[in-house]
């Protein structure tokens, strides 16, 4: 059956709305990442504070795209198509609320982190690392807007350079840490940083996996790629 073209109308602004709220989540993520590595390279505690008060935030534009999406399935009774745009957004909602958790987390530890010696060289890494993850999610949301399936994959294959880089601070963390027995405090805190950070690519990579299922119908048939060594090693926890 053909849909009214009213309705078919209505559903689209309701859809472009929702997704405006999505973006702006984004942004408000994107930004709370960066600033969190500034404030651990920079010992700015103010500014982790900002970001651990600006999580609100992204909380509460989750719960009002929930409630956007609900409203747009009571109202429009959207198609089986449709209706999975709508989930799709809901998804993605979630996910970044989750990439606003670690932010947040980040700030946490680098207020810890202020009042300890520093690890050469490691702020830099983790701010390096929190760019190419914040470039990853912020591409993911564009493949969305655009319903872009070649820059969705083009994120998603850029998730193992990402598993790189934590990699490799977590083998200079474990260095550091054989090396000198005071410095496990704080590279401890560094390591879960830089997981943390890893798991909002993970994020990033969801999202475009969405993106991918949401255009084509199927989720990409081939594993995602990882880079990710340290799973595997004993008392390693996210």
């Amino acid at each position: 059956m053909q849909k009214d073209p009213h309705i078919a109308r209505a559903f689209d602004r309701d859809l472009e709305a929702v997704q405006a709220l999505v973006l702006k989540m984004g942004g408000l993520v994107e930004a709370a990442l960066l600033d969190a590595a500034v404030a651990l390279e920079t010992r700015d505690d103010e500014l982790a504070a900002a970001i651990r008060a600006g999580d609100k935030a992204i909380d509460a534009l989750e719960e009002q795209i929930n409630v956007e999406a609900a409203r747009i399935i009571a109202l429009r009774a959207p198609t089986a198509g449709d209706l999975r745009t709508v989930l799709t957004v809901m998804k993605i909602a979630a996910s970044l609320e989750r990439c606003g958790d670690y932010a947040k987390n980040l700030a946490k530890r680098s207020v810890v982190l202020s009042q300890m010696p520093q690890i050469g060289g490691a702020a830099g890494a983790i701010r390096r690392m929190a760019k190419a993850v914040e470039s990853q999610l912020k591409d993911a949301l564009d493949s969305l807007i655009q319903r872009d399936v070649e820059l969705a994959a083009n994120v998603r294959a850029r998730d193992a350079e990402v598993d790189q880089m934590y990699n490799a601070l977590f083998r200079e963390f474990l260095t550091h840490m054989m090396e000198d027995p005071r410095n496990i405090s704080a590279c401890m805190h560094l390591h879960f940083i830089a997981k943390n950070i890893e798991r909002v690519g993970d994020h990033a990579t969801g999202i475009a996996e969405q993106v991918i299922y949401l255009v084509t119908g199927a989720l990409p048939e081939e594993a995602r790629p990882k880079a990710d060594m340290t799973t595997s090693v004993k008392g390693v926890q996210s």
